[in-house]
């Protein structure tokens, strides 16, 4: 279908810039294999490698039961996404906007907003974690050791975090093109080295790496909850890894080609990569109990017991990317979309994003010498349980009350009457579903009782909210098939 159809004639300017319009067919240059980049990075940051390695020794299961489970929570972030990403492959727009259609065009800024802090938030956190990959690169070559410190940094680090902080700045605005070259780039590199690693400590292990492997895949059925809560367990702790990128994973959808190469990226970047991952996690760990005398699951642990400059230097390195690459994936593109939907006229992506690196440049910063003493992860999870019933309310909404149908000038439009204007911009019946729903994800993070629902209550928010959504909504009728919607 020509890019014509896209054109938006009639317009809100306080509901569009370019950056929001639907992306012109010309421009989705994206295939499946720049879509599985997006979860390589995704899943290659440390904080990945750790947790997938610490999940087949903390359960008592046996290791294939964790890669039962591994590969099970794949296949089910790889639906949600599907899902989420479909309409923005369709009609080219990003999640900010597609919230309108549930929402209200002016609803839409509050799942905006609320995404958007919680993406910041954890921006500055990893952009401070990246920068210690930097100060380990620059100590080893210099030999540096033993200096004072400032705010929980030493002037190494200071330079490391403004490095990186920089760093990041600046790829972000040189553009979209620019940041899936280093994606693509980052992906491959991380598993090189890691199977690299691999191979080193399989090396070093011997006959001994079989032995160990053999003991984690006979399981040691010691969880309190028996075999089917631990499996449960791992199956829930990794779709909540995945929950900040899966309700907005639009804003990466629609720079597909179409939705077959969207799919086909999520299957290899999901199920398959994050087995395949997970593998390489398993097999250096059990190699850290050979070698290493103790179960090691922080590969900045394993090379410093290494001590080798050229690994440390190779490693630094990775550890750099593959912490970027997430960062740009997760926590700054998002935020970047968020905050220019609060005002399009005023602030385009460009600026949101510069936005978003000031404000996470203190909140990194500041990260070891005040805000991780303050219990500020509470307060960063609530954000997160308040997005769940979101992402129910606007799949429900588009698959089951729009029939996949939106009328995207609609979406643009804050004139009376209009599909997405509802209540003065406000759809009632979306704030009260959420409300509803998010009561109980709100709760999980707070109630002592629900403990053993830990990484279910994100499935459990989305589905609640969908679910008061359609029975709220059900008797709307479907959006007719518009002039403006280009064909699937």
């Amino acid at each position: 279908m020509p890019t014509d159809d896209l054109a938006i004639k009639r317009i809100d300017p306080s509901l569009h810039n370019d950056d929001l319009a639907p992306l012109p067919f010309e421009k989705r240059k994206w295939g499946w294999f720049e879509i599985f980049n997006v979860w390589s990075n995704d899943i290659q940051s440390l904080f990945g490698y750790t947790l997938a390695a610490t999940l087949f020794i903390s359960y008592g299961l046996n290791g294939w039961t964790v890669f039962a489970a591994i590969v099970l929570a794949g296949v089910i972030v790889m639906f949600l996404v599907n899902l989420s990403g479909k309409p923005s492959v369709r009609y080219g727009i990003p999640y900010p906007v597609m919230a309108r259609a549930s929402m209200g065009v002016r609803g839409a800024n509050f799942p905006a907003l609320v995404r958007g802090i919680v993406a910041i938030f954890w921006y500055g956190v990893q952009t401070y974690f990246a920068s210690t990959a930097v100060a380990l690169l620059i100590n080893s070559l210099f030999g540096i050791s033993g200096a004072p410190e400032y705010l929980g940094m030493t002037l190494v680090g200071w330079i490391s975090y403004v490095i990186v902080w920089g760093f990041q700045l600046a790829l972000f605005l040189k553009g979209i093109d620019w940041i899936t070259k280093f994606l693509n780039w980052a992906g491959p590199l991380v598993y090189a080295v890691m199977i690299a690693l691999m191979l080193a400590i399989w090396y070093q292990a011997g006959g001994g790496l079989l032995t160990e492997l053999g003991n984690i895949f006979s399981g040691r059925g010691d969880y309190a909850g028996g075999t089917f809560s631990a499996f449960m367990a791992v199956v829930g702790t990794m779709i909540a890894y995945f929950a900040a990128v899966i309700i907005n994973f639009g804003d990466f959808a629609r720079f597909s080609r179409n939705e077959a190469e969207m799919k086909k990226g999520n299957l290899i970047g999901l199920p398959i990569g994050l087995a395949f991952f997970s593998f390489i996690a398993l097999f250096i760990t059990a190699g850290t109990v050979v070698v290493f005398g103790e179960t090691l699951t922080n590969p900045a642990d394993i090379v410093a017991r290494v001590d080798n400059l050229f690994l440390t230097v190779v490693a630094a390195l990775t550890f750099f990317a593959a912490t970027v690459g997430i960062n740009l994936v997760a926590n700054f593109i998002p935020p970047a979309y968020d905050i220019a939907n609060l005002a399009p006229s005023r602030i385009s992506a460009r600026t949101g994003g510069i936005i978003t690196a000031v404000i996470a440049f203190f909140i990194g910063a500041l990260w070891v010498s005040v805000i991780s003493a303050i219990g500020i992860a509470a307060f960063v999870d609530t954000l997160g349980a308040v997005l769940a019933p979101l992402y129910g309310i606007m799949i429900a909404d588009y698959y089951l009350v729009q029939k996949q149908r939106l009328d995207v000038q609609h979406l643009f439009s804050a004139e009376p009457g209009t599909t997405y204007h509802f209540n003065e911009g406000w759809n009632r019946k979306a704030m009260v579903s959420f409300a509803i729903a998010s009561v109980f994800s709100v709760a999980s993070v707070w109630t002592p009782g629900l403990e053993s629902l830990a990484g279910f209550t994100w499935i459990i928010g989305a589905l609640l909210g969908g679910s008061f959504h359609y029975a709220l909504m059900r008797k709307v009728s479907a959006v007719p098939f518009a002039s403006s919607a280009p064909a699937p």
